[in-house]
């Protein structure tokens, strides 16, 4: 059956405009999507809760339709924008993707009414635990102009796990040169800037774990099984604070495992969704 969407825009704290994309019935899930992307990414995931679940999609600050992104990045109207949609769509529920669910862990420690909150591949930096070393050399290749260069250190220096990262720099190069003449490539190039300032702030808040542990809604720490090495025991050393938070390893998926949406994953997070609240946040 066709899932219909309804497109609203709600007011954010500074005037500007939010703009909803919806689809489903049910309990409403509020999605925060990652870095380099838009929420067309998420639309597959978005469809295949909506027969038990009312999603909720937007564009974070600075794209496609969204408004203008403050500068210095910092992250606070991302934290504004997503209080404006659970105060508009009273959702409880919040689904994280890698930057998104640095985001989402961010407005949950501010106490905002998140009960349920899943994170997938949540880009937190914890003891040192994810690669940095990276970030110099591509925000300054970026800052040249050269975003194939830029795009190749970037995805060398993420994706640990891969062959591919450990191809000479001027063939990762040239493979990213192709690949940004595709639709999808051309897009996450225009965000790359974008993208290394989140990882930049990121980084900036690396600590012990324990700076997440005031977060009292429910979590799921979810990662792919086939992704990078690092968010396992990121995960497991955020969940070893937080006093409501279980981790989960999802079998055949890698970083885009929730932008893939399949069905094993869908069913963890609805039944992650659909379960009793053990414990009530305390709001802001």
């Amino acid at each position: 059956m066709e899932q219909s969407w309804t497109v609203r825009r709600v007011p954010a704290a500074d005037g500007a405009e939010i703009v909803l994309h919806s689809v489903g019935a049910g309990p409403d899930v509020v999605v925060v999507h990652g870095g380099g992307v838009t929420l067309e990414m998420y639309r597959r995931l978005a469809v295949r809760l909506a027969d038990r679940f009312t999603v909720h999609l937007y564009n974070r600050r600075g794209r496609a339709d969204a408004a203008a992104r403050a500068e210095p990045y910092d992250g606070e109207q991302d934290i504004d924008d997503l209080a404006a949609l659970l105060a508009h769509t009273g959702a409880g529920n919040v689904i994280g993707h890698s930057g998104g669910g640095f985001i989402a862990l961010r407005a949950a420690v501010r106490r905002l009414p998140i009960r349920r909150l899943a994170l997938y591949d949540p880009a937190v930096q914890v003891d040192g635990m994810t690669p940095t070393a990276w970030l110099p050399a591509a925000r300054e290749a970026a800052l040249a102009g050269d975003v194939a260069r830029a795009m190749a250190i970037t995805s060398a220096g993420i994706n640990t796990h891969q062959a591919a990262s450990r191809l000479p720099l001027g063939l990762q190069v040239a493979v990213c040169r192709l690949f940004l003449r595709t639709s999808i490539g051309r897009a996450m190039g225009e965000l790359l800037p974008t993208t290394l300032d989140e990882a930049a702030l990121i980084h900036r808040h690396d600590g012990p774990p324990q700076q997440w542990a005031g977060i009292d809604a429910e979590v799921l720490l979810a990662c792919g099984a086939d992704g990078p090495s690092y968010y396992r025991p990121t995960n497991e050393a955020l969940a070893r604070v937080m006093p409501h938070a279980r981790t989960l390893v999802v079998p055949r998926a890698a970083h885009d495992g929730l932008n893939r949406a399949p069905q094993h994953l869908v069913g963890a997070l609805a039944d992650f969704f659909a379960a009793p609240v053990a414990s009530e946040p305390t709001g802001p």
